[in-house]
């Protein structure tokens, strides 16, 4: 049925957070996933800093907005969604996790295999690209470093979630198509049981119209003859009699009108022929010679009185269940004994046709046959007001059992009539429960593909953290640029940079053991000292030479017994903030304690 351009299905079919023809607008769905999506990509970025972050505030949030917006309308535009993230995640390595979301609903959405494909490879070549572009702008390293980038975040947030999508989007075809064919053909098995009981009603319906009409045709028959014989005794007579043959006329007529519109029927012929012995025990053996004369085996047992006295549509009934019975077998189980039960009682009559496992299995194209027959032999039995059963026995054989009552009740004949079939479809029976446990399944099921698609993402959030780790750690470090040496001609800021510190205990050490400072020197710097500069006394270096005079005690004795060696001090002399000069001395060390393990 056609919707009006108000309707809601067609304003669902408009809305641009929602499928095509997908039901509702999905706008709480997608706020939800851009909230969700917004925090994940804040998170991305706080840990991605240190790859590289030369964003300005405000691009970073135009960035983000950017791919927030293609995650909420991918559902609507899944090729321009994925295509467009895949461009900003060269510049954005933060939006890996919404990218992969992106790759992966549209190439679940994506049934063309050829559109499919070539949007994921176009994605993939897309982010290498703009990511090896954009390297150098956005920090990450050189064009050779943004390329390895590139391809780490498009395998493994464009290419891996694009193929787990295409084989969910397969599976919900295969499962759509299989659940289609299923439905077609539910459809056409209830239309084939549909025909085959209206075909079993048309057959009774003639039936009914062959005995109605022979009965009066034999009234109306009768009737003229009595018109004809009272036509001069008694006139008052002549004239009810030909009333009565009117009447019989006009129910003639309607009788034709009102069950001649079945159409025309084939006629039986040999022994499934309808006349007046049709279903008694003299028909019934006659059925069973003639499957022995094609070599099947019958045992025909009767129990209780013929059938003679029975209504025609009872007789009819016990003929078609047996014959239809027989005619099974000769198809499905040819060679198979057959042993036919027919008991009769005051109450009902129980036809029972029972066969073995068939020494030659059926063919493959006969298989179990349509089963129309037993849904006619059903539906007759059934207005009856009796019951069919029919079903493969535990040795590998057939059953049909038809219980079928000896007087039936028109009553109960129009109330099975009217009632629907037993296999007919129905609703979800509320008592039952089925309604409800099909909606906790369908809420089961979405759980646990939310569960999935999380424990996804997260596997997803994984691999890319994993692959930026590689890529940064194999990226070749380059070091840090040594600092100058120290050299004339520098300034004192230059030489501090050098790495060139005043330090005070040198200062001391050399205090009156440094030589001379130049005359237009105006300052001078003595840098720390370590223990690189310290030089020890080798064995006699220390001893005083004979002759020479004692020192006097203010002073210190450079050849002390205690003094551990000479100490390598440089001096920088400075002249208007220029260096001038640089001296290097050695100073005795008299104290056990070297000087730069002073406190």
């Amino acid at each position: 049925m056609a919707t009006t351009s108000g309707s809601p299905a067609s304003a669902a079919s408009r809305s641009p957070f929602a499928a095509p023809g997908a039901q509702g607008r999905g706008l709480w769905r997608a706020f939800a996933e851009v909230t969700a999506a917004g925090l994940v990509v804040a998170l991305s970025h706080l840990g991605l800093q240190e790859l590289g972050d030369a964003y300005p505030g405000w691009l970073l949030f135009l960035l983000g907005a950017a791919v927030l917006a293609l995650l909420a309308v991918r559902r609507r535009h899944p090729v321009t969604s994925l295509l467009g993230v895949s461009a900003l995640l060269g510049v954005l390595p933060a939006a890996g996790l919404p990218a992969a979301v992106i790759a992966h609903t549209s190439a679940r959405q994506l049934a063309a295999p050829r559109r499919r494909n070539t949007a994921l490879l176009a994605s993939a070549v897309l982010t290498v690209l703009a990511c090896a572009v954009f390297a150098p702008i956005t920090g990450f390293g050189g064009h050779a470093f943004g390329l390895t980038l590139g391809a780490v975040l498009a395998a493994t947030t464009l290419v891996v979630p694009g193929l787990v999508g295409t084989s969910g989007g397969q599976q919900d075809r295969l499962l759509r198509a299989l659940q289609e064919r299923a439905a077609a053909a539910e459809t056409a098995r209830r239309l084939a049981d549909s025909e085959s009981r209206i075909h079993e009603r048309s057959r009774i319906a003639a039936e009914m119209h062959d005995l109605v009409g022979h009965r009066l045709s034999l009234i109306s028959l009768h009737t003229g003859g009595l018109e004809m014989a009272l036509q001069k005794e008694s006139p008052e007579l002549r004239d009810e009699a030909a009333l009565v043959r009117r009447a019989t006329g006009d129910a003639m007529r309607e009788l034709r009108e009102v069950l001649g519109v079945l159409g025309p029927l084939g006629q039986d012929t040999g022994t499934g022929a309808l006349t007046g012995t049709t279903g008694t025990r003299s028909d019934v053996e006659a059925l069973a010679e003639e499957s022995r004369r094609v070599g099947i085996p019958v045992d025909l047992t009767w129990n209780g009185p013929d059938l003679g006295d029975r209504p025609a549509q009872v007789r009819r009934a016990v003929h078609r269940v047996v014959r239809e019975s027989l005619t099974n077998v000769h198809r499905y189980a040819a060679g198979a004994h057959v042993g036919v039960v027919v008991t009769h009682t005051d109450d009902r009559v129980d036809v029972l046709v029972r066969n073995g496992r068939p020494s030659v299995a059926p063919e493959a194209a006969t298989g179990l046959g349509s089963g129309r027959g037993l849904v006619g032999l059903r539906e007759r039995v059934t207005l009856l007001g009796g019951t069919l059963e029919a079903e493969p026995t535990p040795a590998g054989g057939f059953a049909v059992t038809a219980r079928i009552p000896a007087q039936p009740d028109p009553g109960a004949i129009l109330a099975s009539t009217e009632a629907p079939a037993p296999d007919s479809p129905t609703g979800p029976d509320p008592a039952s429960g089925r309604g409800s446990s099909r909606r906790f399944g369908g809420v089961g099921r979405r759980f646990v593909s939310a569960v999935t698609g999380l424990l996804g993402l997260a596997g997803v959030g994984v691999m890319m953290t994993l692959g930026l780790l590689l890529v940064t750690e194999a990226a070749p470090q380059s070091e840090p640029p040594e600092a100058p040496e120290p050299r004339v001609g520098m300034t004192r800021d230059q030489v501090e940079e050098a790495g060139e510190w005043e330090d005070a205990t040198a200062r001391a050490a050399a205090t009156g053991h440094e030589p001379s400072r130049p005359k237009s020197v105006t300052s001078c710097m003595y840098p720390t000292v370590s223990s690189e500069d310290f030089v020890p006394l080798t064995e006699g270096e220390g001893k005083r030479p004979t002759g020479s005079p004692e020192p006097r005690r203010e002073d210190a004795d450079p050849y002390a017994e205690d003094g551990p060696g000479k100490l390598l001090i440089t001096r920088y002399c400075f002249r208007a903030d220029k260096l001038t000069a640089i001296d290097r001395f050695t100073v005795p060390v008299v104290s056990q304690t070297p000087p730069w393990e002073s406190p």
